[in-house]
């Protein structure tokens, strides 16, 4: 059995999928309750990483976990070593860690702090422990959808500082491969897409996609600073900024292991937004 958290958003509920595709007995485990639409055969439990006493029926019987924090508990919550002592006393083996690229290109970083912490603990539990390391996302142009849908264009920071995001799928097939297989146990992806892509030139992706004209309206730091601070916690918001206007060469570089694993190239991102179109007419 193979526990999954965060089992409702975009890495989780595809990792659901393909874990239900295989055959594999899935436990979802979100804060929500469970999708009216979600793969059959899945045992759904609400609960919360957060309160790790909450994911006891979760972890009851799992071989397996997959372990994503998200949203406040990127900065804050209890201590890992609660998570990681109920999942010790429920007899899980194998642990995979959805971190990110930036908590190791900037290891002074404050926004990255949590996720530090947190692969620092899962190294030291003793288990079969795999960490993932995702560069930025191609879903983050989702926060443009509403912009392009009533305005035809995309309002964004650092027009063309280009970056390899990852499409949210290759994670989750990633995250099926390392919880399924042997072979992994000790090692570190980095995972990022084919190619480096500014929002530019994202904004010009999506505009061919359409077949419409999409104007890119380019924000200042500080404007992105205060539309981000509506969904972001403030610790994390400077980090994420240095990482999209001032990313190091480690961050604009193409990593191989989403190939390497999964046997295939990753996915660019003009795929991406073919797949996700109806989102932006």
């Amino acid at each position: 059995m193979i526990t999954v958290t965060g089992a409702t958003g975009d890495i989780g509920r595809t990792l659901v999928e393909l874990l239900a595709e295989a055959g594999e007995e899935v436990v979802a485990v979100s804060r929500r309750p469970r999708p009216a639409q979600s793969a059959a055969g899945v045992r759904w439990v609400q609960a919360d990483v957060g309160d790790a006493k909450s994911l006891r029926p979760a972890l009851e019987g799992a071989r397996a976990l997959f372990l994503l924090l998200g949203g406040e508990l990127d900065s804050r919550g209890e201590s890992p070593d609660a998570l990681l002592a109920e999942a010790a006393r429920a007899g899980i083996e194998r642990i995979v860690l959805l971190s990110s690229q930036a908590s190791a290109t900037r290891p002074e970083s404050p926004s990255h702090a949590r996720l530090r912490e947190f692969e620092a603990a899962v190294r030291a539990s003793g288990r079969n422990v795999t960490i993932l390391r995702p560069g930025g996302f191609a879903s983050n142009a989702f926060a443009w959808a509403e912009t392009v849908r009533t305005e035809r264009a995309v309002v964004a920071p650092f027009g063309d500082v280009a970056l390899p995001v990852v499409d949210p799928a290759d994670i989750a097939a990633v995250a099926a491969a390392v919880l399924r297989e042997d072979g992994h146990a000790g090692r570190v992806y980095e995972l990022t897409g084919p190619e480096a892509i500014s929002p530019r030139r994202q904004a010009e992706v999506i505009s061919e996609a359409l077949g419409e004209e999409v104007t890119f309206v380019e924000l200042s730091r500080e404007d992105a600073h205060a539309h981000m601070a509506r969904f972001m916690p403030k610790e994390v918001i400077d980090g994420t900024l240095d990482v999209l206007g001032l990313p190091l060469p480690a961050e604009q570089g193409i990593s191989p292991d989403v190939e390497a694993v999964l046997h295939r190239p990753a996915v660019p991102f003009g795929a991406w937004v073919a797949r996700n179109l109806p989102a932006f007419r």
